[in-house]
């Protein structure tokens, strides 16, 4: 199977947490500003990790075999995960002899799988994926997180943060940082992960 190359171009990708993420969503208003592709699931509803992580394998070999089939270099991915997204993108990570194809990733409100008053259809995830990122992307990825998400307290974020390996910053007051927290389309949440695509670049010595 063909690997990932340093100078492969970048396709973001984004990773929805349980139920999808509405149009209103900044996850999705990136998909129609900034051209990203969403990573569809079968079942929104009752999330299974591993048809989840089988799924988004499936999708990203399919980016990469259309750029191939189009005698393009197959990209590389930036990954912008929200809630059980991220702990999706873990689980692939750990998982998948591609992980390798992951270059950046911005990590958004997980969950904190311990809780006892998660959704049951969340609740299954647990526990949560104890491996630490790959070496390489650490420096390229961020875990972004808030003092009042109604699924988990910034205390636990930051413990996911440091289990995986990657730096986190407070966005305080933002609650699950989606929908509801009036962001919009998130202009600093896509800068943020420009920037991880840059300081990705630069380690790589393009």
């Amino acid at each position: 199977m063909t690997e990932a190359t340093s100078d492969a171009p970048i396709q973001v990708v984004v990773l929805p947490g349980w139920l999808n993420s509405e149009p209103e969503h900044w996850q999705s208003h990136w998909i129609k500003q900034h051209g990203a592709t969403r990573i569809e699931q079968h079942d929104w509803v009752s999330p299974l990790r591993g048809d989840w992580v089988t799924a988004l394998e499936s999708q990203l070999l399919d980016c990469r075999d259309a750029a191939e089939s189009r005698g393009e270099t197959p990209p590389r991915f930036a990954v912008a995960a929200h809630s059980l997204g991220c702990h999706l993108l873990a689980a692939w990570l750990a998982h998948s002899p591609n992980a390798g194809w992951v270059t950046a990733a911005l990590l958004v409100a997980p969950p904190d799988l311990s809780r006892s008053d998660l959704p049951p259809a969340v609740a299954r995830w647990a526990p949560a994926i104890k491996q630490p990122m790959p070496e390489l992307l650490r420096t390229a990825a961020l875990m972004v997180g808030s003092d009042n998400d109604p699924f988990s307290s910034w205390s636990a974020t930051q413990a996911l943060a440091t289990q995986w390996g990657v730096e986190s910053i407070l966005v305080p007051g933002a609650g699950h940082i989606n929908v509801a927290s009036g962001l919009g389309d998130w202009p600093s949440g896509w800068q943020q992960l420009q920037q991880l695509i840059h300081q990705e670049s630069i380690a790589h010595g393009n």
